[in-house]
């Protein structure tokens, strides 16, 4: 699913007025009518609704909400915030349907008119501004949304929450942003839902289909993609029934180091449930009773080392290389990362200590293989890359570090991000919050490694194993809670995923 940016999607309700055909009014009717038909949904006929409006579109959209909520016995207000005396013509349009309706309207050109906000069974409806802003709210409008922030329970924003920008923020006064519980925004998301920064704004965020013209969306160009079902289901191979284990490759997982082993079994299993034919850890001595207990089904490799991975002969031929999880950054872990860099010329997937050590250590940089999948969380991250302001321009350095590197760099956390070396990004529509817990991402490695392995393409591979992991988070959650979900409640659940993703 394509992300683009809000003047695209101006452009595109231009085109669909244009050759659907349909008038401006009716394809704002056709929004509305998806909101109110959320809301009906959502809340029973015992809320009621205060709206509050700008004169734009986006005030046109919130009027023909709450036309379309009074029709269907609601308890509905209606309040136009008059922060300017310049009304588009849809809103001078809807404003006459709701003032031919009995529907109760008022007029604020003042803050000392701001209404009472109900705090029982009551949603606020902020349209305001929408995603027709590129400066800070200020004046009436910014207090009007420091009045809702600080007086309602319960706001629900369409389109974008009002006094947020749709892609940079790093200028914007977030002081004066509407705090919404849930933002309905319309036919494809917008880059500022995807920002971690943006969070405690948007809510929880909602994509209502409204017909925009399918043929611009088809041609529109952007390097920001969405990942759902969807794009994923053409990518996954089935097995065929004439196969062996060698069809499905062999895994290398280089990992662990005295007190970390659980990161390698967590990558070992990961890889094993994957669908790898074969699986091998090479992990230090330290590690092997407890690797050959747990994992019976991997093959173990000693490395020289007792507690520590130390300089030894490694075979990276023929192996998808996962490397990093639980190995620490002693100088002999270094040194041997650095010869079996030297040494390995196919893709690999590298994670945890291993991103660590190349940060400090720019010149193991170029020894990366090209295609080879980078997995950092945010600090990891800042580590290699350096500091930024805010998530925009966190994105830029992802896709510089890609470029430079020529890797896929997933850069982990909610809607995590896949950038290609092309400057290609996908954010992920799988995962929750109680995935943030440690091991979650060395079970990623071993997915990662395992697809690799199986022949899937660097690229396929990254978007799949980082959608079908935020799967597996889902399903674990539903399962038991977000809260209690450790790591190898990921692995336990990659068997229902496969079957339903593969057998559907």
């Amino acid at each position: 699913m394509k992300i683009l940016s809000a003047e695209q999607i101006r452009e595109a309700d231009q085109y669909t007025i244009k050759y659907e055909p349909i008038v401006s009014s009716e394809l704002m009717e056709r929004a509305a009518s998806k909101c109110s038909e959320w809301l009906r949904k959502k809340y029973d006929i015992h809320y009621s609704y205060q709206i509050f409006c700008g004169v734009g579109n986006n005030g046109g959209d919130g009027l023909a909400i709450a036309r379309q909520l009074f029709q269907k016995g609601f308890d509905v207000k209606v309040y136009q915030v008059a922060f300017s005396s310049k009304k588009s013509p849809d809103f001078i349009l809807n404003e006459k349907r709701i003032q031919d309706m009995d529907i109760p309207y008022k007029i604020i050109k003042r803050p000392s008119e701001f209404p009472p906000i109900k705090q029982q069974k009551n949603i606020v409806i902020d349209t305001l501004f929408g995603s027709g802003l590129n400066r800070p709210a200020r004046g009436l409008a910014a207090d009007m949304i420091s009045y809702l922030n600080q007086e309602s329970r319960h706001t629900i924003s369409i389109d974008l929450p009002s006094g947020l920008f749709p892609e940079d923020n790093s200028e914007n006064d977030m002081d004066f942003v509407i705090k919404a519980r849930h933002t309905l925004t319309f036919e494809l998301p917008k880059l500022a839902l995807l920002f971690p920064e943006n969070g405690p704004f948007v809510g929880q965020w909602h994509l209502l289909p409204i017909g925009l013209h399918p043929r611009f969306i088809s041609e529109a160009e952007t390097n920001y993609h969405f990942l759902t079902l969807e794009e994923i289901k053409p990518l996954l191979q089935k097995r065929k029934k004439y196969t062996h284990k060698g069809s499905f490759g062999h895994v290398k997982i280089v990992a662990g180091s005295r007190g970390k082993m659980g990161a390698a079994i967590l990558a070992t299993k990961a890889a094993l449930r994957s669908g790898a034919g074969l699986v091998t850890a090479h992990i230090p001595g330290c590690g092997l009773e407890s690797m050959q207990t747990s994992t019976p089904e991997a093959m173990v490799e000693e490395n020289s080392g007792t507690n520590i991975l130390q300089e030894s002969s490694v075979e990276t031929t023929g192996y998808s290389l996962g490397i990093g999880p639980g190995i620490g950054k002693d100088h002999s872990t270094k040194n041997f990362l650095r010869a079996l860099l030297k040494n390995c010329k196919s893709p690999a997937v590298l994670d945890a200590d291993a991103l660590n050590i190349i940060a400090e250590d720019e010149s193991c940089q170029k020894l990366i293989p090209a295609l080879s999948i980078l997995t950092p969380h945010p600090k990891e991250f800042q580590r290699i890359a350096g500091e930024y302001k805010g998530d925009l321009e966190k994105l830029q350095k992802q896709k510089d570090l890609a470029r430079k590197l020529n890797c896929i760099v997933v850069l982990k956390g909610a809607h995590t991000s896949i950038c290609m070396p092309d400057g290609r990004i996908y954010f992920n529509s799988t995962g929750n919050p109680g995935m943030a817990t440690g091991g979650s991402g060395d079970v990623l490695t071993g997915l990662i490694a395992g697809l690799l392995a199986q022949g899937y393409s660097p690229e396929n591979t990254a978007l799949i194993a980082v959608f079908l992991h935020g799967m597996a988070g889902d399903y674990a959650a539903a399962e038991e809670s977000v809260e209690s979900l450790i790591a190898s409640d990921l692995i336990h659940q990659f068997g229902k995923v496969f079957r339903n993703l593969i057998d559907s």
